[in-house]
């Protein structure tokens, strides 16, 4: 069951098999490129999977999101009112999502970003600094790769060996001299997780 999959004591949503998860930033955040991960992360432990990406004209700074929603049977449909999970990048982004997620639900908050959050509803809030992880680490383009190594920390089952193959597998071949970098900011995206989660 994808229950099964995700850690205890993080969220209490009442739900049967099916769970949606919210990517959300700026282009230029890699925000899709996270979500595909996830999605065939979740594809690799034999779950349902759909990934669904919105993004606007502008591409590059403009509004970027994508949504995924995992199932033990066939997914139910593909964009969903509400979300159990959300993971916002940006100011922007939070207070646009903020609204859709669930009671009981998660959201990820990257603190570097976003200043102003008020904790409201019954959600569970994990707040870290992000883009600030990723410039420690000397490239703030694997913001991306800090903020999927939080969210994979939600989840059980999640193998590095599996993570590490998907995204060599999906960097394009003139970037590959940057999958040790987008690993090490993996890592540190689930050490920032182990300490909030």
């Amino acid at each position: 069951m994808i229950e099964e999959m995700i850690m205890e004591n993080n969220t209490d949503t009442g739900l049967t098999t099916e769970r949606s998860l919210v990517i959300a930033g700026f282009g230029g955040q890699g925000v899709l490129l996270c979500g595909r991960i996830i999605a065939n992360i979740f594809m690799m432990n034999g779950k349902k999977v759909t990934w669904y990406p919105c993004y606007g004209s502008e591409m590059r700074g403009g509004a970027v999101n994508c949504e995924i929603v995992v199932s033990d049977e066939e997914v139910t449909s593909v964009h969903k009112k509400q979300t159990d999970i959300l993971l916002t990048l940006n100011d922007i982004s939070y207070n646009r999502f903020l609204p859709q997620v669930k009671d009981s639900g998660i959201i990820i908050a990257n603190t570097s970003l976003i200043k102003d959050i008020k904790e409201e509803r019954n959600i569970k809030y994990i707040k870290a600094d992000i883009t600030d992880k990723a410039s420690e680490l000397g490239n703030i383009k694997v913001t991306n790769m800090v903020a999927l190594g939080l969210l994979s920390t939600l989840f059980k089952n999640v193998d590095f060996s599996q993570v590490s193959e998907i995204i060599q597998s999906m960097l394009p071949k003139n970037k590959s001299d940057l999958i040790e970098l987008n690993l090490k900011a993996f890592k540190a995206g689930t050490e920032l997780g182990t300490e909030r989660i």
